[in-house]
């Protein structure tokens, strides 16, 4: 049976599978667990490719998971270009890549590694149906990966996890579901219509709203008080939250949708500049 729904053959095979990899959503975690591991004393590059290998094997699983229940499940969607069979190869191959990348990182680290690693496949998988239901749980699905994508990083580098960094995870959490906040927005009038419990839905897009920024206010404001207040923290990581908050107060008047879109690329300039001032500390 085919596993693509637009062909056959190896090539339609390998477009469907590879339609299931979406850099805008895979590349900040992937980072943020880079920085995690920028953030230790010593450095192994075996261990972190493996590390990331499974956190990108992670949201994989989320990605293909989603769409086969927004398609096939729920019919949400238009299109798929994975057939259900397909679907379940698919999810079956990035869970067992997961497994061993997460196992090679047990024996190379130890067992609390794998502890900090497996929430991200569990996140991913039951994300969709069991998760995205939730208001809360939708809301801090993603986030959270993201948070133990960071704590992970660090972890299997430093074997330990420093206060700074359970610090920084948080905020993370804070800002990032700020956003997704915003964003569940953008499906508002479809997600009441099927009973699909969003922050958008529960609180109303601009009760929402007021929720997500005052969550990015609050994780900006905590940045500048470790960059001035904790010495592991160079100040000039100060400016991270001001580059932030700039493209934040242009969002701020938009439509969901397109603050959303300015609001991930705001974060994506927030984790460049946390990111230039632990690597370089360009103050001194």
């Amino acid at each position: 049976m085919p596993v693509s729904r637009h062909g056959t053959g190896p090539r339609a095979a390998t477009r469907a599978f590879v339609s299931q990899i979406h850099p805008v959503f895979m590349l900040p975690p992937i980072a943020t667990a880079w920085f995690g591991a920028a953030l230790a004393e010593s450095l192994s590059v075996t261990v972190l490719l493996v590390h990331s290998v499974a956190v990108f094997a992670g949201l994989y699983t989320a990605h293909v998971k989603d769409g086969y229940v927004d398609f096939y499940g729920r019919g949400e969607d238009d299109d798929h270009p994975l057939t259900a069979r397909g679907c379940r190869i698919a999810l079956a191959g990035s869970t067992a890549v997961f497994v061993v990348a997460t196992a090679v990182v047990g024996l190379l680290v130890d067992v609390v590694a794998v502890a900090l690693m497996l929430p991200g496949w569990v996140i991913g998988f039951l994300h969709a149906p069991q998760l995205d239901t939730n208001p809360v749980t939708a809301t801090t699905g993603y986030p959270l990966g993201i948070a133990f994508a960071l704590l992970g990083g660090y972890y299997v580098q430093a074997r330990t996890l420093s206060p700074l960094v359970v610090s920084l995870a948080a905020i993370f959490l804070l800002v990032l579901s700020g956003i997704k906040a915003i964003d569940d927005a953008t499906d508002y009038d479809y997600d009441r219509s099927i009973d699909k419990r969003t922050a958008a839905v529960v609180l109303g897009p601009a009760g929402a709203r007021r929720v997500a920024y005052g969550l990015m206010a609050v994780g900006m404001l905590a940045v500048l008080v470790l960059a001035f207040g904790v010495p592991a923290m160079p100040t000039s990581a100060a400016f991270a939250p001001v580059v932030f908050a700039a493209v934040a107060a242009i969002a701020y008047r938009a439509d969901a949708e397109l603050a959303t879109m300015l609001l991930i690329r705001g974060s994506y300039l927030f984790l460049a500049v946390l990111v230039v001032a632990v690597g370089f500390r360009p103050l001194g």
